[in-house]
């Protein structure tokens, strides 16, 4: 911690201007994610369904992120996030008003989602390596630390928020926020100051996803950390693809139940965010990377047996604090060890990996769940996760 301070990262004007913009953001965003695919079920009444829109959403930055990897090393990053931020009002106001004049089809849903996920794959890239030009380099791992409490913080108030709205006004009011939500974020990154000169020496666009992917290979222990986010990402991370399924088929909560337990998961998560925000440094980062992995992978594995609404809670709690705490440290620990010409590229690849395999995985249970049951499908994934942990365990100890 450079300043010597508790949230050290906070002492910069910039980053705070950019962390409470998000805040805003983001309450907007889990607003929208959950009134989505409470629409979505509303719709169709099928996992399937929810599989596919959740993949629809991530399956853009599976295809373009790379190439956004590329423009966030050759561009401004602060011009980058002020038109995708701009872009993504689109989408909410697009399925807000179809919603309203009720004439939304889950196919609006869709299309609406593939353009929102076509902005971040360009969006994600440019923010995770923007940080690094708003914070000195000693403040990194408290600013990625804080950046993940104010996602899963906006986790917890938009989707307690938009439970009580869905229930009382109705779903397009969600979609009329997060488009609102948006002029926040958008006003931090105009009164940032400019910084951050582009280093990267280009050679098209091969040559320079190369020159990420070969960074990557050579550094062992960031391909083993991107191994496992891989694995969490196909058969971890989609369990909330199903929640809705939970909350209304085994817990029978409805859609204040769903809302809790999103909200669970975004507890954990903020937890666990603002946990490694008040140590600033991590002494040792294998031992908290393995160890927080494991314990999503148990979380989940739970989950899977439970019939109780406050127990569903209390492990999805867990599985949020797990699964921050590894991609808070992992990506600490990538960011760190990259050098700024390839920052870009290099956390491309780490979206491509967290994000951009999801709509796979989210394909994958949404697919398994509609054949073999929602249970029995968390039972499946959650056993590869806890694999996956075991063997990340023996070869990152290993490279680190």
């Amino acid at each position: 911690m450079e300043n010597g301070q508790r949230f050290s990262a906070l002492y910069s004007r910039d980053f705070r201007l950019f962390w409470f913009g998000q805040i805003v953001s983001l309450s907007g965003t889990w607003m929208h994610s959950l009134a989505q695919s409470w629409l979505v079920y509303s719709l169709t009444k099928s996992p399937l369904y929810l599989g596919i829109i959740a993949s629809l959403a991530s399956l853009p930055i599976l295809l373009f992120t790379l190439i956004g990897g590329i423009i966030a090393d050759k561009y401004p990053k602060r011009s980058i996030l002020i038109i995708t931020q701009l872009l993504s009002v689109l989408p909410a106001l697009f399925v807000g008003i179809l919603t309203d004049m009720n004439i939304i089809t889950v196919w609006h849903v869709g299309i609406a989602a593939f353009f929102l996920g076509t902005v971040n794959a360009f969006d994600v890239p440019a923010r995770q390596a923007f940080l690094a030009e708003v914070v000195s380099k000693g403040d990194i791992t408290n600013a990625i630390a804080l950046n993940s409490a104010a996602f899963n913080g906006a986790r917890i108030i938009g989707p307690a928020i938009a439970g009580f709205i869905i229930a009382s006004i109705g779903i397009p009011a969600c979609f009329y926020l997060n488009a609102v939500s948006f002029v926040a974020v958008i006003f931090a990154l105009w009164k940032i100051s400019y910084r951050g000169a582009v280093t990267a020496y280009h050679r098209g666009i091969i040559n320079d996803i190369a020159d990420g992917w070969n960074f990557v290979i050579k550094t062992r222990s960031v391909l083993y950390i991107m191994s496992l986010i891989s694995v969490f990402s196909l058969f971890g991370i989609p369990y909330i693809t199903l929640l809705p399924v939970l909350a209304d088929e085994i817990l029978n909560t409805g859609v204040k139940g769903f809302s809790f337990l999103v909200s669970s998961a975004g507890v954990g998560s903020f937890l666990a965010a603002m946990m490694i925000a008040f140590k600033g440094e991590v002494k040792h980062k294998g031992v908290y990377i393995s160890f927080s992995g494991f314990i999503f992978s148990i979380a989940i594995l739970g989950i899977s047996f439970s019939e109780s609404f406050y127990f569903s809670m209390f492990l999805i709690f867990f599985a949020g604090w797990g699964i921050v705490s590894f991609l808070a440290m992992g990506n600490s620990f990538i960011q760190h060890a990259v050098p700024d010409s390839l920052r870009g590229r290099v956390m491309s690849f780490y979206t491509l990996v967290f994000l951009g395999f999801m709509p796979l995985g989210n394909a994958f249970i949404g697919i398994a769940a509609h054949f073999w049951g929602t249970i029995v499908s968390l039972k499946v994934f959650a056993i590869v996760c806890i694999l996956g942990s075991i063997i990340f365990m023996k070869f990152f100890r290993r490279s680190h």
